[in-house]
């Protein structure tokens, strides 16, 4: 009973990731198939650039809670479970609990970049990761926000500033002592987002990378 509840778990964080924001906001406010336009990704900065400042930041509000929604989904069941009495004995759920945070959180990303309802397709899941981080930890949360915020305000680039804020993830983890599986899951879930950058990696590389209100010049990426 124990392991069917954490798999359930695990799959509705999954499918929390998986709501398609980005992809709603472009049929309901343009009719378009965002995936089609711009960088083709379904996160907030395409619909940024597609949308506008508004619906920009409407799909980064919702990205961001449903990767906490699906963190503290994790929480609701260990509470339930506790009152429940449907922990086994072998289970010490404060080592069991944030090994099951760091999957349902890795999930939520998978879902966030790889949607069941989009045919696998989606976001860069940084949205999503920021929310997680938030209901782990706010002070490990907040200080890669501040390292986002820095990077941008300095280079006015969107995808430089991610992937700053995905490095920083594991060091912050550290510095802020954290547990073994947050650590893990800030070098899984950072290492995952920097990979979904590969083309603006490219881009940056190339000197070709649009700053903050310029059009992305390049074909639509696959993000499948």
């Amino acid at each position: 009973m124990w392991l069917s509840l954490c798999g359930v778990v695990v799959l509705l964080a999954y499918l929390f990731g998986s709501f398609p924001t980005g992809y709603l906001a472009g049929k309901l406010l343009k009719g378009i198939d965002i995936r089609e336009v711009g960088s083709g990704s379904t996160g907030a900065t395409n619909v940024l650039r597609t949308l506008g400042k508004v619906p920009g930041a409407f799909v980064l509000f919702i990205d961001a809670l449903k990767g906490g929604l699906a963190i503290n989904l994790v929480y609701a069941l260990g509470n339930i479970a506790s009152s429940q009495n449907l922990i086994p004995p072998t289970v010490n759920i404060e080592v069991w609990q944030p090994y099951l945070v760091t999957l349902a959180g890795l999930a939520a990303l998978l879902g966030h970049s790889k949607s069941i309802f989009l045919g696998f397709t989606g976001g860069k899941s940084v949205a999503s990761g920021v929310g997680i981080l938030l209901a782990i930890s706010w002070q490990v949360g907040l200080s890669t926000l501040g390292v986002f915020a820095l990077v941008i305000a300095i280079s006015r680039i969107v995808s430089l500033s991610s992937i700053a804020g995905a490095v920083a993830v594991s060091i912050l983890m550290v510095i802020f002592q954290q547990p073994l599986a947050y650590i893990l899951l800030g070098f899984a879930g950072g290492l995952y987002v920097i990979i979904r950058h590969r083309t603006n990696i490219e881009r940056l590389i190339a000197g070709t990378e649009p700053k903050i209100g310029q059009k992305v010049e390049t074909p639509t990426e696959q993000t499948s």
